[in-house]
């Protein structure tokens, strides 16, 4: 809509165009043209007149949020916000439909946009085949679908259920997005039907099969869906009141101290870390504790805060039902098949590429600093923590603090850490997985282990590991090694 403050100079122009066109005569270009800028210029006379109305930035809630804090904004799953400001890129202002304002957790909402796929129930972003498949087949209905991202990147993949398959079939097909080659792109499961979108090819198949098994019936994502991890619990709060802290019963004991199974304000669960006295390097660890609380991503274990104000210093973090990944592994030997074992591999890939990308360092990547929650992703945990360690642990001779049996050459030759001695350490873990859980060179000494890496020797090839996947593992254990290992290195077939 246009809005014009001199509205008789606007109609005395549009009088004149009105003018010249009923004469229906010939007018010079150039006459013409003035008498357009004419008209663009009592469009713009004042800087506070819009020539177009700017549209605003929707987003839609995908899970509810609570408020913890006066400054905060609750959100309710569908509803639909308009957002005011994104100056951190974790905490957003936004707006709800009664005019509150307030902030909103910017990983609880998603764009309101025809090409934004988060905003629809039949897309699941992080579901592999297997889990897929697993879904479909508990959900047992005809033409029961889920959309997900395909093994490779940038594609998609249809997962489909029938219950009329044939004998010596499987009830589920996967079906790739092909895209057409022209700009713009155009969408496709069956050649004939070709789409603008995605969602307007998934709206057609749901009435036709055209191609398909079955035509897609039935919608299928997770049940109870769990929200995602905020950086922190609300904007700005990294400093927690250790009085809002109630201590429950203890999981276990680490590098810094005893942790703890806690709840935060009586509702929110958590796992609290209690720092014992001299075990880490405090005032180094407070500064790098706001950095680290930035860092929030699907396959980390989240940093929600520390108590600094009185000793010992609690840190406060997500908590994770199954506990480390090792225990996990050794517990539970027998009962993981390939495809679970290289999906805990690709957890752990999608979390170590995440920090490589904000240029942080793991320095202590294992098995043992992975933590499992109750749907059995693995998500990563104590990273760039051993920096503060005061203990002799992993102390080498010349003072740097390291794992030696995760470790590559350049790191207990020189003490040069780098996301590449990080890639060692992930090949490492996948030898951990893939023997369910068993010591790296579990017969030898760190000084026998340093000798032996050093004349080029590596770990064998697990019982489990396909060759395929060993060759992976030797990858991250060559001295020439990427800076970083991709998911797509280590996929799971789509």
């Amino acid at each position: 809509m246009v809005f014009i403050s001199a509205a008789d100079k606007q109609r005395k122009w549009l009088q004149d165009v009105r003018h010249i066109i009923s004469l229906e005569v010939h007018q010079s270009p150039c006459h013409l043209l003035q008498m357009l800028r004419k008209g663009l210029h009592l469009l713009c006379l004042q800087h506070r007149i819009r020539w177009i109305k700017k549209e605003e930035d929707i987003a839609i809630a995908m899970f509810d949020f609570h408020p913890v804090e006066p400054h905060d904004l609750r959100l309710t799953i569908g509803e639909e916000y308009v957002v005011l400001e994104k100056k951190d890129v974790h905490w957003w202002k936004a707006r709800n439909k009664y005019g509150q304002e307030g902030y909103i957790p910017s990983n609880y909402v998603t764009e309101k946009k025809l090409d934004n796929l988060d905003q629809y129930e039949w897309y699941s972003r992080n579901m592999n085949r297997g889990k897929a498949e697993q879904l479909l087949k508990m959900e047992d209905k005809e033409g029961g679908f889920i959309l997900r991202n395909s093994s490779q990147a940038g594609l998609y993949t249809v997962s489909l259920y029938t219950k009329y398959a044939g004998e010596n079939s499987s009830p589920i097909r996967h079906y790739h997005i092909k895209e057409t080659q022209g700009f713009p792109k155009q969408y496709y499961l069956a050649e004939k039907h070709i789409f603008n979108s995605i969602p307007d090819m998934i709206d057609y198949h749901k009435h036709n099969a055209a191609g398909l098994v079955t035509r897609l019936r039935y919608p299928v994502c997770p049940k109870n869906k769990t929200a995602p991890t905020t950086a922190g619990f609300s904007y700005d709060k990294w400093e927690i009141n250790p009085s809002e802290l109630t201590f429950m019963k203890e999981l276990g004991s680490g590098l810094f101290g005893v942790v703890r199974l806690g709840k935060w304000r009586a509702q929110y669960k958590v796992a609290i870390k209690a720092i014992r006295e001299g075990a880490m390097s405090e005032e180094d660890f407070i500064e790098e504790a706001k950095v680290m609380m930035k860092l929030t991503h699907p396959k980390l274990v989240q940093l929600y805060g520390v108590c600094t104000e009185k000793r010992p210093i609690y840190i406060v973090t997500e908590f994770m039902e199954h506990g480390c990944l090792l225990n996990y592994l050794r517990q539970r030997q027998g009962q993981f098949n390939a495809d679970i074992l290289l999906s805990m591999c690709q957890d752990v890939c999608d979390g170590m590429n995440y920090l490589e990308q904000n240029n942080f360092l793991h320095r202590d990547l294992a098995a043992r600093n992975c933590l499992v929650n109750d749907l059995g992703v693995v998500k990563v945990s104590d990273f760039g923590m051993t920096r503060y360690v005061l203990d002799n642990q992993y102390t080498s001779s010349c003072g740097a603090k390291f794992p030696v049996k995760w470790s590559p050459p350049e790191v207990f030759n020189y003490s040069k850490f780098s996301s590449k001695s990080d890639v060692w350490s992930f090949g490492v873990l996948m030898w951990e997985v893939f023997t369910e859980g068993k010591m790296p060179f579990e017969s030898y000494s760190n000084v026998e282990v340093v000798e032996m890496v050093t004349r080029g020797e590596r770990l064998y090839r697990p019982r489990l590991a396909t060759n395929r996947i060993y060759t992976i593992m030797m990858a991250c254990w060559h001295e020439v090694r990427p800076q970083k290992k991709c998911r797509n290195d280590i996929v799971i077939p789509a």
